[in-house]
């Protein structure tokens, strides 16, 4: 990121270490079978950073970004000979008490920017480039709330990566040559009962977290016999090396529905990290000891992407057109 000069030129399409805005749209479509539709969509995902810039130049300082993914039911579509090793569809989770599903999604556009009629208007040109082709299954426009907390109070995305760290879990090294680069995406939106959440004791909810709430100080639970989730969402191999994830969470809700929300998005150069973390929370560390936060917050989508590299996506797109 430090070899980015922000002030001159807008972000790229594909910018994964783009940096974590005060507002974004997470727009989830599905691309109707005809070849029309295809062509056209694949169009539209070789002219992304185009966009990207005739938006993004009316304010620099708005920083506006969007990333593509694509599911492996469309990838398939664009490119059947060549695709991500890990690449698959978003594998329902059943646990004793929760569970975790599975809903459609060929594209995930990731928008962000530190201004919401930034998003907006890329959104909407995005749309109407897509056209009839592609139904929206979900669309959630989040914000930066307060010190970068989510709705139940907590401050999130404290472990993320900074740094040389940042690629190393985030985006796909040699051991898949071909997509080098690349990150997996993986999303989730959760809405929490609030008013659940606002009964319980400040003391309970920070051993669920396993974080204090007013200064964000890690709790140590490793003697405890249930974790937390911040335990359970730490990755670790058997040789005890620890894997970290790219989380870009952001708050949403509309107070006058009562929803309230937290949208999950994660990139990671190995999409098992992401697995093994959601099946800890689930199922638990041990089985049954599940993770407690979902108590207090339900997933109601669940979707896996693959984010190629800005050469590779219209390397992929340019195909299909041909």
């Amino acid at each position: 990121m430090s070899a980015k000069n922000w002030d001159r030129v807008p972000i790229d399409a594909q910018s994964v270490d783009a940096p974590l805005s005060t507002a974004a749209i997470f727009l989830v479509v599905t691309v109707s079978g005809d070849k029309a539709a295809l062509s056209n969509v694949a169009s539209v995902l070789g002219q992304l950073d185009d966009l990207v810039k005739n938006v993004g130049f009316r304010d620099l300082s708005g920083r506006l970004s969007c990333i593509a993914g694509i599911g492996a039911d469309l990838w398939n579509r664009l490119s059947p000979d060549r695709r991500p090793l890990e690449l698959k569809p978003f594998a329902p989770i059943k646990g004793s008490a929760h569970s975790a599903p599975s809903t459609p999604g060929d594209l995930l556009f990731h928008i962000r920017a530190e201004r919401p009629d930034m998003c907006f208007e890329f959104e909407r040109i995005l749309l109407n480039g897509l056209g009839d082709g592609v139904a929206v299954v979900d669309e959630v426009a989040g914000f930066r709330y307060f010190d970068a907390r989510d709705l139940l109070g907590f401050v999130d995305g404290t472990a993320n990566p900074t740094g040389l760290d940042l690629p190393a879990s985030a985006l796909v090294g040699d051991e898949d040559a071909d997509f080098v680069g690349g990150s997996y995406v993986v999303v989730q939106k959760y809405l929490h009962d609030m008013a659940a959440w606002g009964k319980t004791p400040t003391h309970v909810q920070e051993e669920i977290i396993g974080r204090t709430k007013i200064d964000n100080i890690e709790i140590d639970d490793d003697d405890r016999p249930r974790k937390s989730h911040k335990s359970l969402a730490t990755i670790e191999d058997d040789a005890g090396n620890e894997y970290d994830i790219l989380r870009d969470n952001m708050p949403f809700g509309r107070p006058g529905q009562n929803e309230f929300g937290t949208y999950f998005i994660g990139y990671t150069r190995y999409l098992w990290v992401i697995e093994k973390m959601l099946q800890r929370m689930y199922v638990g560390e041990p089985p049954g000891a599940y993770d407690r936060l979902l108590d207090f917050s339900t997933p109601h989508t669940g979707t896996t992407f693959f984010a190629p590299t800005r050469p590779m996506l219209q390397k992929l797109t340019e195909g299909v057109q041909e």
